[in-house]
């Protein structure tokens, strides 16, 4: 089992910033990628940013060139730093921890999720 504690995260008016970390423990060795998602109210939850161990990133295009997703393997940490936040911004975004199986991404562990308000 791998446990996720998120931090961070808050209301911000539009062009503002914000940081989320995710603190990962447990059954470390059994993932090789995090992620953050978010998910609105009455939309379906979204990939945001991932990496993975070998720090490969992968970014939705909503959101390319203002967040940016980094790791601290030796902390197994990872976070989020989101730029210009838009009011579409919002949602309340989760940590996720799993496995890249080269075909695809399985999610098997979330945080519990943290809300981010852009709001003027």
């Amino acid at each position: 089992q791998v446990q996720l504690v998120q931090s961070g995260g808050g209301s911000v008016q539009p062009g503002g910033s914000l940081r989320l970390s995710c603190a990962a423990s447990g059954s470390i060795f059994s993932i090789n990628a995090m992620g953050w998602h978010r998910q609105a109210p009455g939309k379906q939850r979204e990939s945001v940013a991932l990496i993975t161990n070998g720090g490969t990133t992968n970014y939705a295009d909503s959101v390319k060139g203002r967040f940016t997703i980094s790791r601290d393997n030796a902390e197994n940490t990872v976070t989020l730093q989101m730029n210009s936040l838009k009011p579409e911004d919002t949602a309340v975004y989760y940590c996720s921890a799993g496995r890249d199986t080269g075909r695809a991404f399985i999610w098997g562990y979330w945080g519990q999720g943290t809300q981010v308000t852009v709001s003027s």
